[in-house]
């Protein structure tokens, strides 16, 4: 029997959803920016001055070469954000071209990423959804996290193989913009890191908080052992997650390096619109204290990561 709580909670049976095809968004797909192709980014890029961040980011994109050539990996970690200013194409495109070999995400990447691939926009506005309780309150959204949350359930996996699976065969309009179609379509990890009550899916009865819990964390050990390879001179990129996936990433290195002890070399580096703590700390500067390297880049996500995107497939082309 079970033991009546202390406490009473809110009923969610009673809550009034709204149409996510009639709310209103602030992205949709004609807004998202598109792939650059190779160009004159060389001289661009040899053409920087010699100081400061201008010289990192250049020897950041050599690092990531090196890296993909000698086959090591270059995760990305992505915070929701990065969806939400229209970088999908560009990622995507990265990992078309083998460049990024697996993305991590937090439970908001998911979110905006189903959106996008089944109702082409995304993102509404939080302080007019606040003000009368219809933000998150999506019907649609909670569907279909619901359906992957079931899948990863029933299969067994994590949320982030399910995502791509239910997004590329459930007829999703708009699934060349998945970033989990993607990386469905060419074989690369994509995994889903949740914190329970973070996101706007958790307001709704169709939440299977523990279905979601065992689903992540079979993500997280995904992680763990793609960081395995990761510290033999791989690179890890944070990108404008402040503080889910920067403790994620440090508790998974953490097991990789519990369960492979050797000398550390993993590269990383952490993007994002101001200098945080924990991704300085817990990104940058921890994992490569005795070995390896780290970099931080303070610039709005929206240029750097097409500049970072641009310079990596002029570079990665000359040694292919």
């Amino acid at each position: 029997m079970a033991k009546k709580m202390r406490f009473p909670q809110v009923d969610l049976n009673g809550i009034t959803t709204v149409s996510l095809e009639k709310r209103d968004s602030k992205v949709a797909v004609n807004l998202l920016g598109r792939p650059c192709s190779a160009g004159d980014a060389a001289g661009f890029f040899e053409k920087l001055p010699k100081f400061l961040k201008a010289a990192e980011l250049n020897e950041f994109i050599g690092l990531v070469v090196r890296a993909r050539k000698r086959d090591l990996p270059f995760h990305v970690m992505m915070g929701a954000h990065v969806i939400k200013v229209g970088l999908s194409p560009i990622i995507i495109d990265l990992i078309k071209k083998r460049i990024v070999t697996g993305l991590s995400l937090n439970g908001a990447g998911l979110i905006h990423d189903l959106e996008l691939s089944f109702a082409g926009k995304t993102s509404e506005d939080v302080l007019a959804g606040l003000a009368d309780g219809s933000f998150g309150m999506s019907k649609k959204t909670g569907q279909l996290f619901a359906e992957v949350t079931t899948l990863a359930d029933q299969m067994e996996i994590g949320l982030g193989e399910a995502a791509g699976d239910f997004i590329a065969t459930a007829g999703a309009p708009h699934a060349g913009l998945s970033l989990f179609a993607a990386a469905r379509k060419y074989a690369v990890p994509i995994t889903v890191h949740v914190g329970i009550g973070t996101d706007i899916v958790h307001q709704m009865n169709t939440f299977d908080p523990g279905a979601t819990a065992k689903a992540s964390y079979r993500d997280f050990k995904i992680l763990s052992r793609l960081l395995i390879e990761a510290d033999r001179g791989g690179v890890v990129a944070n990108v404008g997650s402040a503080v889910v996936l920067p403790e994620v990433f440090l508790k998974a290195l953490t097991v990789a390096r519990n369960l492979k002890r050797r000398k550390r070399n993993i590269i990383t580096a952490d993007f994002d619109m101001i200098s945080h703590y924990r991704p300085v700390v817990n990104v940058v500067k921890r994992p490569t204290a005795d070995g390896g390297r780290g970099f931080y880049f303070t610039g709005h996500h929206e240029i750097m990561i097409p500049l970072l995107a641009w310079g990596l497939k002029t570079y990665i082309t000359k040694i292919q």
